[in-house]
C-alpha cells in the first residue's frame, strides 16, 4: 500500500524585511572581503518604519561606506517610492558596528572554526537541482513575483511578498500540489469597491501571471487550493508593517523544512564562520552522494569546537535510501575532503563568491554556486566500488 503524506514549504521576496536585512549584511560582507580578505565580519541588520540599523562585529583595515552601501541596496530591491512605505533615500541608516573580540581571533587566525556549533546539509532527488520540490516551487512564485513587478508586467505590485506550496506525496513521490499559497504587497488601484480585498480580476491576473507559469501543470487538479492574499489585502508591507532582522528566514534560506537546521543564520558571516561555510560543504557533501547514486536522499551533520580546525563530529544518513553503509559513505567523504574552515574555503573558493546573491530565494539548489558543484560524484561512485 502507498503512503500519502503532505509537505509545506514557503519563500519570500527579496522585499521581505528579514531579507532585506540579510542582503545589506551580505552586501557589507563583499565590500569588504574586496579589499580585505583577512577581514572578519559579523553582520546584522535591523530594519523598521523609516529606519535601517547595521551592527555586528567587523575587525578589517579597509573602509566601507555602511551609509550608501544600504541604501544602495534597497533601491535596487525597489523601495524607491512613499507607495511602498518605505524609501531608500529618506530612511534613516544607524551604523553601530563594534570589533570582533580577541579571545575569538586568537583561535579563528589559527585556521580553528569560529564558534561552536552543528551545521546540516541534505541533498533528494525529487528535481534536477537535487532539492524538495515544495522549496523549489516556492522559491520560483517569489522569484517569479520580482520578475513581474520588476518589467512591470503587473505595475500594481509592491516589493515584499510571501510564498507557500504544499505538495502530495506518494510512495515518497510528490505528485501534485494540495495547497498553494501568494501574499503580494500591492498598491490600492486593485481594490475592490469595499476597499477591502483586491478585485476578482486582479486575483485571477496574479495567478494566471505568476502562478500557473510556475506550477507544473499536471501538479494542479480539481482539489488543489490557490489563496491569493487571503487575508483580503496587502497594501501595507515591507518595514512600515514588519521589522526585518537578519538571519531570520533560516528554513528559506535552507531546504524549506525538509531537513533539520543547526540554528546559525549564514548571511553577513565571512567564511570563517562555520555556520555558513561548513552548512555549503555540508550541502557539497549531500548533494554529490545523491548525484554519485549512492542515495536517493542524503542529510549530512557536521559538528565544530572554537578554536578546533577539524570538525568535532559527522554523521551521514541516507534515510534508508543508501546504495551503501553509511559508515562507508562517511569514510570516503573523509578520505576526500579536508573538513578544516581553510580547506572548506579552499575547495569551495569562498572568497570569490558574491555572498550578496545568496541572500535572497536560497542558499541552495541554485546554479553559479561551488556547493551546487558534483564534480565529486564519480570520485565517490568509484571509492564505493559502484561503477
Amino acid at each position: 500500500m502507498s503512503a500519502k503524506r503532505l509537505m509545506t514549504s514557503e519563500s519570500v521576496t527579496e522585499g521581505h524585511p528579514d531579507k532585506v536585512c540579510d542582503q545589506i549584511a551580505d552586501a557589507v560582507l563583499d565590500e569588504i572581503l574586496k579589499h580585505d580578505r583577512k577581514g572578519r565580519v559579523a553582520c546584522e541588520v535591523f530594519i523598521t518604519r523609516g529606519m535601517v540599523v547595521v551592527g555586528g562585529e567587523i575587525t578589517t583595515d579597509t573602509y566601507v561606506d555602511i551609509d550608501t552601501l544600504a541604501r544602495g541596496v534597497i533601491k535596487d530591491i525597489g523601495y524607491t517610492d512613499a507607495v511602498h512605505g518605505f524609501n531608500y533615500e529618506t530612511c534613516a541608516v544607524i551604523n553601530v558596528i563594534g570589533r570582533q573580540s580577541p579571545d575569538i581571533a586568537q583561535g579563528v587566525d589559527i585556521g580553528g572554526a569560529g564558534d561552536q556549533g552543528i551545521m546540516f546539509g541534505y541533498a533528494c532527488d525529487e528535481t534536477p537541482e537535487l532539492m524538495p520540490v515544495p522549496l523549489e516551487l516556492s522559491h520560483r512564485l517569489t522569484m517569479r513575483l520580482a520578475e513581474v513587478r520588476k518589467r512591470n508586467i503587473l505595475p500594481y505590485l509592491c516589493p515584499d511578498g510571501k510564498s507557500q506550496v504544499t505538495v502530495e506525496y506518494d510512495d515518497c513521490r510528490p505528485v501534485r500540489a494540495e495547497a498553494i499559497v501568494l501574499s503580494t504587497q500591492h498598491t490600492k488601484d486593485i481594490l475592490d469597491s469595499t476597499g477591502m480585498k483586491i478585485t476578482e480580476e486582479a486575483r485571477e491576473e496574479i495567478i494566471d501571471t505568476v502562478i500557473r507559469p510556475v506550477i507544473p501543470p499536471e501538479f494542479i487538479d480539481g482539489g488543489t487550493k490557490i489563496f491569493v492574499n487571503p487575508t483580503g489585502k496587502f497594501v501595507i508591507g515591507g518595514p512600515q508593517s514588519d521589522t526585518g532582522v537578519t538571519g531570520r528566514k533560516l528554513i528559506v534560506d535552507t531546504y524549506g523544512g525538509a531537513a533539520p537546521h543547526g540554528g546559525g543564520a549564514f548571511s553577513g558571516k565571512d567564511p570563517t564562520k562555520v555556520d555558513r561555510s561548513a552548512s555549503y560543504i555540508a550541502r557539497y557533501i549531500a548533494k554529490n552522494i545523491v548525484a554519485a547514486k549512492l542515495a536517493r536522499k542524503c542529510t549530512v551533520q557536521l559538528a565544530y569546537a572554537i578554536g578546533v580546525p577539524e570538525p568535532v563530529g559527522m554523521y551521514i544518513n541516507t534515510h534508508g535510501t543508501g546504495e551503501v553503509a553509511e559508515d562507508k559513505i562517511a569514510g570516503i567523504v573523509r578520505d576526500n575532503l579536508d573538513l578544516t574552515p581553510k580547506g572548506i574555503i579552499d575547495k569551495l573558493d569562498l572568497y570569490n563568491v558574491s555572498f550578496r546573491r545568496t541572500a535572497s530565494y536560497g542558499h541552495f539548489g541554485r546554479r553559479g554556486f561551488s556547493w551546487e558543484n558534483t564534480d565529486m560524484a564519480d570520485v565517490f561512485r568509484r571509492e564505493a566500488a559502484l561503477v
